[in-house]
């Protein structure tokens, strides 16, 4: 098939492409910079802003992967912005060319919209992709991690100073990029089941305590690592000084702090049946194979 695919200059959407084209398919992807010629991919010059891009971006396809998102913003009109409006643009533009198939990144944040401006924007993105006419899935990741992530980075480099600092209470669940890479790529066949939402993740029951993930960060960095409980006022304190080092470019932000602090981001236990999808990567050896990849790359 041919596959149109946004994101994919990104961290998962940069796994999927690889993925769509192992299995054979040809992919269409949009793209906001010039990107090197690759077996297999047509770069269509654009965002999801652009209407005539995201016209030759779906023309012909047989499904569409929707990676592209905003993580952070400075407001509400940020978020609204790139993860409402661009997933209303991207669908559009797929309805009016009969795409068969649309499968929607989301976040396990949507669940709980009212703690956060970026929950919110993906809760809403959901709304939108429910209530269009396509064949849709819509996928809830939970935390992310595998080699290229900038994301869970500083967790890493915190490890292997010998701590990491994390709300002093709740659970987690995890899964590795590639494992979400393949159940994307799955997802976009026409034949799958339509009006699916699915959160999966590395088939832990219960997902893990803070302490459990610290713990296993250590393992994954060669360290002893002291998981330090820091309530949410310390770590609000902490995005202030993170937006002073780094700009724009800080990773701890308010209303990510908002809903690191929830107790509960363990993914429902309704899994997609295995003869579907089922997660291949063991948590302890992927949390491993990623520090190794940011030792590689000279990032950790």
């Amino acid at each position: 098939m041919t596959i149109a695919l946004t994101g994919a200059t990104g961290f998962v959407g940069g796994h999927v492409l690889r993925h769509l084209i192992e299995v054979g398919h040809d992919v269409r992807a949009l793209t906001r910079r010039a990107q090197p010629p690759a077996a297999h991919v047509e770069w269509i010059a654009g965002d999801l802003a652009d209407g005539f891009a995201l016209d030759r971006l779906v023309s012909g396809c047989s499904a569409v992967i929707h990676v592209a998102g905003v993580l952070n913003a400075s407001d509400r009109a940020g978020f609204e912005t790139g993860n409402v409006a661009g997933t209303a643009a991207i669908l559009k533009a797929a309805t009016s060319a009969g795409v068969h198939r649309f499968v929607h990144v989301s976040s396990l944040t949507a669940r709980e919209p009212k703690l956060s401006l970026y929950g919110a924007s993906k809760s809403r993105s959901e709304e939108i992709v429910a209530a269009s006419p396509l064949p849709f899935a819509i996928v809830r990741p939970p935390a992310v991690y595998g080699p290229g992530d900038r994301e869970t980075l500083d967790l890493f480099r915190m490890a292997a100073k010998g701590f990491v600092l994390l709300p002093p209470a709740g659970r987690l669940s995890l899964i590795h990029v590639d494992d979400l890479a393949r159940l994307l790529v799955t997802l976009a066949d026409p034949a799958s089941e339509s009006g699916l939402t699915i959160e999966p993740d590395d088939g832990q029951p219960h997902g893990y305590s803070h302490l459990e993930f610290g713990r296993m960060l250590g393992v994954a960095v060669g360290r002893k690592v002291r998981t330090i409980p820091t309530p949410q006022p310390l770590l609000r304190l902490a995005a202030g000084f993170d937006r002073l080092a780094r700009g724009k470019g800080a990773k701890l932000t308010p209303d990510r702090v908002a809903y690191f602090c929830h107790p509960d981001w363990v993914v429902s236990p309704a899994y997609p049946a295995p003869v579907l999808w089922a997660p291949r990567i063991d948590t302890i050896e992927g949390l491993d194979n990623t520090a190794d990849w940011y030792r590689a790359q000279g990032w950790l």
